[in-house]
This record gives structure tokens, sequence and C-alpha cells, in this order.
């Protein structure tokens, strides 16, 4: 063999070594979709199929939450549809007008779910490892539904965890098309019986309805009695008996409702905090060396307790960046609370260093204190998109949530919540039956933080 061919051949040789070297296994195949033009994803693994439906299809569930559209029946099989971009709360104004959806039937688990998006795109293969850890960054959405994040042919992708999103407790109970606000009171219910053999004399036992109180409280005030309040129930229980007898507990009306929850509710809720208030809730705050302090406040209504707490925290951590994010689902309220006059005797209390007055006489925050409050409408048992947490405030807002939401909540808090942080709910309200808070209670005040 001449010395050309075998040239020829150690080249051919090591150019075909040169491309088994370069061989990519693409070990991972995902389905894109846009959400408000943004690119996301999930695994194939986890799509059943991909449709398209007139919304006009959808069966409409009461009681349901915002972002679950009704169910579809597909080929006899009841499906959820969930839409992402209200999930997400992600603008939809390029969507608006269009009839049918775009859906991705998802698996969890045994359940099928429909996601409704923008777009589908296309299945992508990409290796596996080139996933990356998820980060804010690359997202509008709480980090915690991302799994991770890819870059191919120059796209950058957001992989959503959809065993998170769709296989969460509030996803699954409240889309259940069997489900409504009477299963809802059955199960309270059924949980106030054993209530009833603690709550009452033992004599009186058999004569009185308990589960009247608990279903009368959810539909007549959508209070509804879960272990975040369930304590207190019952000993308020015990009172109404003894005030009523066991012939007048039941609720003729919403003001018996009222009545029976008056004590409940937290001291100055809906109003200006005295000193005594502020000052035990000054003593509950621990200390906390960060540059900037940020509060969730839930359910803050027309924005005295969110003003209250800014203050509150400005005298407590002088040296740092308050920053309160308030929301409530009050949309007149949230307008009109940045716009807030404050009463003469309110300003000479102990809010007096943070209080200025306006051009026109009537006397307002600081600006510092002011700005550092963020009234936003939003209803906050859906997904909020919140920064690390160094405490949560929302007194007496969480026992009026449905049960499922309420969880949610507790779970977001969890979440959100830096190491260190601490949640304060209503006077009447604990985690202390959930094994993942402790409690600390100093003076009256009681706070919690994860284990």
């Amino acid at each position: 063999m001449s010395d050309a061919v075998m040239n020829a051949a150690a080249v051919a040789e090591a150019a075909v070594e040169a491309r088994e070297d370069k061989v990519v296994i693409l070990d991972f195949k995902m389905v894109t979709f846009s959400l408000a033009d943004k690119d996301y994803a999930i695994d194939i693994m986890q799509i059943k199929e991909i449709v398209k439906a007139d919304k006009a299809l959808f069966t409409y569930m009461p009681n349901a939450l915002p972002f679950v559209l009704g169910v579809y029946n597909s080929r006899g099989d009841i499906i959820p549809i969930i839409d992402l971009r209200i999930f997400f709360n992600i603008e939809m104004d390029n969507h608006k007008n269009s009839t049918l959806e775009n859906i991705l039937m998802v698996r969890v688990g045994e359940q099928v779910f429909g996601v409704v998006v923008d777009n589908v795109d296309k299945v992508v293969s990409v290796q596996k490892s080139m996933i990356q850890p998820p980060h804010p960054l690359f997202g509008d959405i709480n980090i915690k539904y991302i799994q991770g994040v890819v870059e191919t042919n120059n796209r950058m992708y957001v992989l959503l965890d959809v065993e998170r999103i769709l296989g969460s407790k509030l996803a699954v109970k409240d889309t259940d098309s069997t489900k409504a606000n009477t299963d809802v009171q059955m199960k309270l219910s059924a949980g106030s019986k054993k209530a009833k053999q603690t709550a009452m004399p033992k004599k009186e036992t058999k004569a009185v309805d308990y589960s009247f109180i608990t279903s009368g409280l959810a539909t007549l005030r959508k209070f509804i009695v879960t272990p975040i309040n369930e304590k207190w129930v019952k000993t308020r229980f015990d009172e109404w008996y003894k005030e009523r007898g066991k012939d007048t507990l039941q609720f003729q009306a919403p003001t018996d409702a009222d009545e029976f929850l008056k004590p409940f509710y937290s001291p100055y809720n809906g109003t200006w905090w005295k000193k005594e208030y502020a000052d035990a809730i000054y003593k509950a705050l621990p200390d906390n060396t960060a540059k900037q302090i940020v509060v969730w406040n839930p359910g803050c209504g027309k924005g005295q307790e969110s003003y209250s707490l800014a203050c509150l925290l400005r005298k407590r951590y002088p040296d740092a960046r308050i920053r309160i994010y308030a929301h409530d689902i009050d949309l007149l309220s949230v307008s009109n609370a940045p716009l807030i006059s404050i009463p003469a005797d309110v300003a000479n209390d102990w809010y007096a260093p943070y209080v200025t007055r306006k051009t026109n006489g009537d006397l307002t925050f600081t600006p510092e204190v002011r700005e550092s409050v963020m009234f936003e409408y939003h209803d906050c048992v859906n997904t909020t998109a919140l920064p690390d947490l160094d405490m949560v405030f929302t007194r007496d807002f969480v026992s009026f949530q449905p049960e499922k939401a309420q969880e949610a909540l507790i779970e977001d808090f969890a979440d959100k919540l830096k190491g260190n942080g601490i949640v304060i709910l209503g006077q009447n309200e604990t985690l202390e039956s959930n094994k993942e808070w402790t409690a600390k209670s100093v003076g009256s005040i009681k706070t919690f933080g994860k284990q």
C-alpha cells in the first residue's frame, strides 16, 4: 500500500474519531410553549396529549379558584382545566379574543389536568446535564414552581415543575368535579363531631348540634373552622352555650354569627393602634440586622394596619429599609389607602414622629413611611411573587379563607419566609398544631417561626 493511500486512510480514521468525540446524547425531551411571549417547557413524559378546545365546552365549577376555568369532557374523562396565565398572574392581552384554547394535557400521578397556554411550540431535545438550577431572574413566576432552565438554539426555556403546580393540594382539591362548597361544609361538620364531645357539658352532649356552628360560620360569614382557629371556636362554644342555653344555640341570622365571632378579632382590627398595643407588638419583634426588612401583609384592608406596622418597624429597625407588600381584594380600599388621612388624636399619639402635614393642612404620613408600603389588589390565595420575607403579618385573615386555601397560604408562608423570619397571626389564630412551626410568646403577642 502506498504512503499516499495510508495517509488518506489515517486522515479518514481520525475524522471518524473526531466526529464520535463530538457526538452529543440528547437524553431529555420537553414540550415547549409560550406565556406572554416568554418560553416555557414541560417534561414530555408528563404530557399526555396536546389539544385545542372551545372555551364554550368548559363546564363552570362553582366555588372554584380563579385560575380554574372549569372541567372538560375529553372522550369520557372529566379533566379540570387550569389557566397558567391566571395562576401566574401573567398579562393576557394578546390572547383575550381567542375562542380556541391551546391545552397541554398533563399527567400528575393518577390525575390528568388540562393546562391552558398561549401557544404550543414544539418538542425540543436537550442534554439533561444542560438543565441548570432555577433562578428568579429566568421567569416572572415563583421560583418554587421552576424545575430548571435550559438554553438551546439561542432560546432560554424555563422548565416548569408541574408536580409542584398541579400536584398541590390547592389545585387538586378545588378542581375536583364532584366537589363544591357543600362538600367543604360536610367535612367541617364531620370534623366537628369530636369538638362537640369535648366542648360542652357531658349531660348535654347529645342535645347540641355543634356542626351547625361550624357550617353556620362558613355559610353566613365565610369563617372556616380548621386547626388554625379550632381551639378558639371550642372555647367560644362553651361560652355561647352558657350565654344562650341549648335551645337557642343555632344561628338564625348573620347577626348571630357576628355575635359569636365578636371576641375573635384582634385588638384594633381595621383601625389605628393604641400605644399599648403598638408597644406589645414592638416587644415581640425579633432582633434583625438586615439592611432591608421585607414584610407581607395579606388582607391589609383600608391601610391602617399596614401604616401602623410601617411606623412600628421604622422605630424597631431605624437603620433598615422597610418594604411592606400590602395585599387585599377590596379594590376601593387598596386604591384609597395611599391617600389616607390621619385624625388629629391619632397623629398626636405614638405615631407623631412619622406624621407630616399636607399643603391643604391634612395630616398624613412622612414620605419615608408612605413609600415603604406598596398596596396592591391581589387575591392572596393565588400565587404571589415576592422576595424572601422577614415577616408575615396577617391578623384575622387566614380564618376567612377556604380550608385548602388556608393550607396553601401557610405553605406559602413557609416557602417565602427566611430562616429567622416570623409570622404574626390574629390573637385567636395559631400554628401550634403544625409540627413545621414553633411558637414564641412575648407578653400577649405570639409569633411563629419555621422549625
